[in-house]
C-alpha cells in the first residue's frame, strides 16, 4: 500500500497504523527524529537525513542513522549494505517542496527495497493526486512500490538528478 499525506500528524498516524512489531523501516528525511521516536522499540529502523542538526539528535535514539542526501547513489548503496528489503518506507523530504524530487526518490528507493508499505509526506504530490482525474485503465499496485518495476537490486545512477540539483556534483 502507498499512502500520501501532508499534515505531519496524519503522516505519523498513517505510518503507525502500518508498522508492526519487528518490522524493518527505512525512514528518509528523519530530521531530528520526531517520527522516529514513535516507532516500536523492537523495529529495525534505518533513518537517513542530511541536515546538520539531525546528527546529534539521532545519536540519542537506538536506530541506525546515516547522515547523507537520499538523492545520492552512494547513500542508497550504504543502506542496501545494511538491508536489501524493508517492510515500511517512510518519506518526508520537506513536506511541501519539490514533488518531482520526492517522487523520484520514492521510485528509486521503493524499487530497490520493495516495501510492503510506503508513506509519503508531500503537499505537491498529494495535490496532484487529489486534482487528477483517473483514466479507465486499471494500472495499480497493492504493494508499497510500483509493481510494474520488476528489476531487482539497486537501479543504475540516475543522471537526471544533475539537471535539478547541480550542487550534488562532486
Amino acid at each position: 500500500m502507498i499512502k500520501l499525506g501532508y499534515d505531519v500528524e496524519i503522516y505519523r498516524r498513517d505510518l503507525l497504523e502500518l508498522v508492526n512489531s519487528g518490522d524493518t523501516i527505512i525512514e528518509l528525511g528523519c530530521h531530528i527524529g520526531g517520527t522516529t521516536k514513535l516507532f516500536p522499540k523492537d523495529c529495525n529502523v534505518i533513518a537517513v537525513d542530511n541536515s546538520p542538526e539531525a546528527v546529534k539528535e539521532m545519536e540519542k535514539l537506538d536506530v541506525k542513522f546515516i547522515s547523507g542526501d537520499v538523492r545520492l547513489h552512494e547513500i542508497l548503496a550504504e543502506v542496501f549494505k545494511i538491508t536489501q528489503s524493508c517492510d515500511v518506507l517512510a518519506i518526508d523530504l520537506g513536506g511541501g517542496y519539490h514533488p518531482d524530487t520526492v517522487f523520484k526518490v520514492f521510485y528509486i528507493w521503493s524499487s530497490t527495497f520493495k516495501p510492503k508499505h510506503t508513506v509519503i509526506r508531500n503537499r505537491g504530490i498529494l495535490e496532484f493526486f487529489n486534482s487528477a482525474k483517473g483514466s479507465s485503465e486499471k494500472i495499480a499496485s497493492d504493494e508499497g512500490y510500483l509493481e510494474t518495476y520488476h528489476d531487482s537490486g539497486i537501479p543504475p545512477l540516475i543522471k537526471e538528478f544533475d539537471l535539478w540539483t547541480p550542487k550534488l556534483k562532486k
